[in-house]
């Protein structure tokens, strides 16, 4: 038996003045208390109880010993409560970082929905499109899109973020439609540079061919913003994420350009510093956000 349940065991003998209640409570024998409080007086060559046919009473030494006893259990109870309450789903500090655009137009929006379901929630959004060391930074959970690289990381996939071909009407007026691929060379483009960072488009057709099609930039920009403004203001086709492009679409601003072809989709996964002890917070959130990127997931987003 460990020094601190033989603590436990001393306290709580004293405190109900019985060896047998003692046992009960740790659902063992009173021999075996008798045997433990033994042993704790032989290893402290002292006397810590007097037993007696009435019950035990402390000694001078014991009632000295008890006062530390009972510090250092209450002390080891705090110590589990406080991992306890950050280990809730529901309690404590949660850390969650993502990319400025994904973060401010879906995770902003799930991670709200979240506090107003655990309201002793407290959620720390931090949103950046370089990549960050969760260890470095304290997050306790990623969204992150793409191909994830071999790490000692955790992670779970969530789903996929969709990409599309967009432009405005004004555009498309003014330099035509393009009905097949290849006439995208002969368009302006509007390139989101952290994915699509050459000047080649990986174009999947209706039956999911890749056609590769080299196109003239007009803009190219790390900001989805950047590039979905330039869409709406007449200056070329946009390669966008559904989940970005919607509203635009949803308004008229732009129209989809080549429909029933697509951009390669992107992985959306959860990561969390290490797969081992993933603590219960991080967990249960994932377990939220899972089911929330199935097909045309966008489409349940805010405006």
């Amino acid at each position: 038996m460990d020094r601190l349940q033989a603590m436990e065991m001393f306290v709580r003998v004293v405190e109900t003045g019985s060896f047998s209640r003692a046992a009960r409570e740790f659902s063992t024998t009173q021999p075996t208390v008798t045997k433990q409080i033994a042993a704790t007086e032989a290893r402290l060559k002292a006397r810590l109880l007097n037993r007696n046919t009435r019950g035990v009473s402390l000694t001078e030494a014991g009632a000295l010993y008890y006062e530390k006893c009972k510090a250092v259990v209450r002390e080891a109870e705090e110590a589990e409560n406080v991992v306890r309450l950050q280990q809730s789903p529901a309690q404590g500090l949660l850390r969650v970082g993502s990319s400025v655009a994904f973060g401010r137009r879906v995770v902003v929006p799930l991670a709200l929905e979240y506090m107003r379901q655990h309201p002793l929630l407290q959620v720390d959004l931090s949103f950046e499109d370089r990549y960050t060391d969760l260890v470095a930074q304290g997050i306790d959970v990623a969204i992150r899109l793409g191909k994830l690289a071999d790490s000692s990381l955790g992670a779970r996939l969530l789903g996929a973020n969709p990409w599309l071909l967009a432009a405005s009407p004004r555009y498309l007026k003014r330099c035509g439609t393009p009905r097949r691929p290849a006439d995208l060379s002969d368009h302006a483009t509007l390139i989101y540079s952290s994915v699509q960072g050459h000047d080649a488009w990986r174009v999947l057709t209706p039956r999911h061919e890749a056609v590769t099609v080299h196109v003239t930039p007009r803009l190219r920009s790390n900001n989805l913003s950047a590039v979905l403004a330039a869409a709406r203001s007449d200056m070329g086709i946009a390669a966008l994420p559904w989940y970005v492009a919607a509203d635009s679409l949803a308004s008229g601003a732009i129209v989809e350009v080549l429909k029933g072809h697509s951009l390669p989709e992107q992985e959306i996964h959860a990561v969390y510093p290490s797969p081992k002890l993933v603590p219960q917070k991080v967990l249960a959130f994932i377990g939220f956000l899972q089911g929330r990127f199935a097909a045309r997931w966008w489409e349940s987003l805010p405006h």
